[in-house]
This record gives C-alpha cells, structure tokens and sequence, in this order.
C-alpha cells in the first residue's frame, strides 16, 4: 500500500487481511494503526452498517462503500466482528442476507484483481471458523492475535497508567501483570478504572447524607 509500484505481477499481495484472536486483544485498534501507517482513508463498518427496514438497502450500502473507497483510495475498509456479516451459509438463511454477502464477496474480488486499486479489506474476529470459506479465501493473509504475556501487560497497565496520579511502584506494576494473566487489554483498562473509582466509593459510604428529619424548619 505505501509503495504500490513495487508490487506488481507475481509481487502483487492480496488486498484481504483477515484478524483473528480472543476479544479485546486490539484487533480494531490494529487496523486503525495500518491505515495511520499507510496514510489511507478508513472506513469502519459493522453488521449494523446494513441495518434497513428496505429491500434491497444492504446491498446498496455494500456498493457504495466500495465505491467511495476506490475514489478515496488508497483506502482501508475494516470489517469489525466479519463472522456476523459472511458467515457459514445456511439453509435458513433470508435472501437479504445472501445478496449481502454474494455484494460483499463481489467487491472483494474486484479491488482484490484490479492492481490499479490501492483498496484493502481488512476483516476482525473472535470466531473465524464461523466465516463462510468463500469469504474466508478472499482473506489471504491471517494474522492471530493472542493475549498479551507477562510483559506486554506491564506495557499495557503503564500506557493506562501515563499522565494519571498514583503511587504504584514498578514491583506492584509486575505484580498486577503477573496476577493478570489471561487478562486482554481491555479486561486491563477495566481493572484500572474500577480500581481508580474504588475511592469514590469509600468517600461516598464515608459522607453522611442528611434527611428531612434531621432538617429544622424555622
């Protein structure tokens, strides 16, 4: 994406990054960091960006996305939670669903042979086994985001941690990520910040609140 004209031909990689791995890992923010990296316009859509009450609205949506990407290019469109939107077929399943999907995987192919679209498509998941194969082979490349160990917890309690007031010494920090383990970063913030109210709360159960009996009327 940075230098298109390198890749070309047999070089030519697939616009398709499919990321997967337990929630709250960062997968989203991920996407939001390549499209920084890459100087490219980001669109971030979900299942609900195809929400209608009207025929045929879904798929209008999934066209003109793909149209305002190629003429923002280059351009990133991220998926969030993609094995909502291209999941296994069903039997079961309505016919806006599979014009979805069928509108979905078509624009895929498209910027995914047209070398002169700078456009990728970069799907996120907690569940990939649930993706339909035919969208799962337009994601060439999958990369698994794991929890983080030990030390990358100790990064992300420090990141959390920057330009807020506490008296936390580096022992309590590698302590904290040591008892943490099988924590994501977002489990981490929530730690944090129910941790920083807990005085709040103590200050609340401290304060006496006066009633309408303790109230003299002059």
């Amino acid at each position: 994406m940075l230098n298109p004209g390198l890749f070309k031909g047999l070089r030519a990689p697939g616009k398709g990054l499919l990321l997967y791995g337990p929630p709250g890992t960062g997968k989203t923010l991920i996407g939001k960091c390549i499209s920084t990296e890459a100087n490219a316009t980001f669109f971030g859509i979900s299942a609900s960006t195809f929400g209608s009450k009207w025929f045929g609205d879904a798929e209008k949506i999934a066209k003109v996305l793909f149209q305002c990407a190629r003429a923002l290019q280059p351009a990133i469109i991220f998926i969030d939670e993609v094995d909502a939107i291209l999941s296994k077929r069903k039997d079961i399943d309505g016919g806006c669903s599979t014009r979805l999907k069928n509108e979905l995987l078509s624009n895929m192919d498209g910027v995914g042979t047209n070398s002169e679209d700078n456009v990728w498509v970069i799907g996120a998941t907690n569940r990939p086994h649930q993706i339909d194969d035919a969208a799962r082979r337009r994601f060439t490349k999958r990369v698994y985001v794991p929890l983080p160990d030990k030390e990358g917890r100790e990064e992300i309690v420090l990141s959390l941690l920057a330009g807020e007031k506490h008296s936390l010494s580096g022992k309590d920090i590698s302590t904290i990520a040591a008892a943490a383990d099988g924590y994501s970063g977002a489990d981490l913030k929530v730690v944090l910040q129910n941790a920083a109210m807990e005085p709040v709360r103590r200050l609340e159960l401290s304060v006496e609140f006066a009633t309408s009996e303790d109230v003299s009327i002059c």
